[in-house]
């Protein structure tokens, strides 16, 4: 039986960041204007949101886990494939933001204005999505989507 030792030294070394280090990154360059600016797949875990402008910003793929957005300015904004769990959107304004395909699990929108939004094939809670087809409205003026259908309203 052949032996061979093993070296340690010559394997390369992973560093894994939780990410609540990881979103602490991500919130050092944010300011309460974030008006388009970019911020594709940015994490913001747990973070305090709550009244910054964020209007027709770029935010796809963004996560926003147990995140205050209530009051915020989020008008125009892409937020296609985000990832928004046990956030607060309470009276922000959506209007014309698209959330194509985002998960909006246990997120709330109560008072949020959501005029022109395009929910198109996002996953929100039964009840949240009805809570938003009683006040839904308008057309989204990026995809030409109405409202209405994009939440499946009867």
């Amino acid at each position: 039986m052949l032996l061979l030792p093993l070296t340690l030294a010559a394997l390369p070394a992973w560093a894994i960041t939780a990410p609540e280090l990881r979103a602490q990154g991500s919130m050092q360059d944010l300011q309460q204007d974030m008006h388009g600016r970019n911020l594709q797949q940015q994490e913001f875990l747990k973070a305090d949101l709550q009244g910054f402008n964020l209007s027709g910003a770029d935010l796809r793929g963004a996560v926003f886990n147990g995140t205050d957005l209530r009051s915020s300015d989020l008008s125009g904004a892409n937020l296609e494939d985000v990832v928004a769990f046990a956030s607060r959107f309470d009276t922000a304004d959506l209007r014309d933001a698209v959330f194509s395909n985002a998960m909006l699990m246990q997120s709330h929108f109560r008072d949020a204005r959501i005029d022109g939004a395009d929910f198109s094939d996002a996953v929100l809670d039964l009840r949240e999505q009805k809570a938003l087809c009683a006040r839904a409205s308008g057309t989204n003026s990026r995809t030409g989507i109405s409202t209405r259908d994009s939440l499946a309203c009867r």
